[in-house]
């Protein structure tokens, strides 16, 4: 699991990042309001962790424009504010939980299993795009009624392209998301990680699939 926290008390972020990272999670950390939307945009990780009192762009605000461009990653809100009216204005903008500073680790813990758990059970719904099947809880892949072998990256990428079907993915959103941040761009992995799919999804079809979008990335679609 990939988590982006968006903090910009460095103290308080290092401490939430060593934390969770402690418990298994990779942690983006992000010290500002823009370019936390910047990176959650990317859409790349599955829970956030937003700070409403950020410089540069404040978190409600992120929040706002996150869910107007139809990105919905869970979003825990951090805030000094114990307001009734505060948090209401927060989870009416689009946050998924609240927690008010100062907290315990151990409650933001439980609060970010509770979001993923949740997003975890939303997400098991197969996917389908044309006659192409995915099933993520439990790991199989059909082209029609042809069962589909796959190794876990080839699924995992497979299932992003899947939850983003339609729209075109550059090769820095294909690497964040299924790679990391710390993937090496200078690699032709993922254009080979492609031609694997292809080859096992698309290769004894007549109507293609995955379809490759000119000095930009791919998209997968049924046309």
């Amino acid at each position: 699991m990939r988590l982006l926290v968006v903090e910009d008390e460095k103290k308080v972020a290092s401490f939430i990042k060593k934390g969770l990272e402690e418990e298994g999670y990779v942690v983006d950390v992000a010290a500002d309001g823009e370019s936390g939307l910047r990176m959650a945009l990317d859409q790349v990780h599955d829970l956030i962790v937003l700070d409403l009192h950020l410089p540069k762009k404040n978190g409600l605000r992120v929040l706002q424009e996150l869910r107007a461009e139809k990105v919905n990653t869970p979003v825990l809100l951090l805030t000094v504010r114990a307001a009734i009216e505060d948090k209401v204005l927060g989870l009416d903008a689009g946050a998924d939980d609240y927690l008010t500073k100062p907290f315990a680790f151990q409650e933001l813990q439980a609060r970010v299993r509770a979001l993923l758990r949740r997003r975890a059970e939303a997400e098991a719904t197969v996917l389908r795009v044309g006659d192409l099947t995915l099933d993520p809880a439990r790991r199989l892949v059909f082209r029609g009624e042809e069962k589909i072998d796959l190794t876990l990256k080839e699924f995992t990428l497979l299932e992003y392209f899947m939850r983003n079907s339609g729209r075109v993915l550059t090769r820095t959103m294909i690497a964040e998301r299924v790679w990391g941040y710390d993937f090496d761009p200078m690699t032709n992995v993922i254009d080979v990680y492609v031609n694997y799919l292809r080859k096992k999804i698309d290769a004894a079809q007549e109507r293609k699939l995955i379809h490759t979008v000119r000095g930009v990335g791919y998209v997968l679609k049924a046309e």
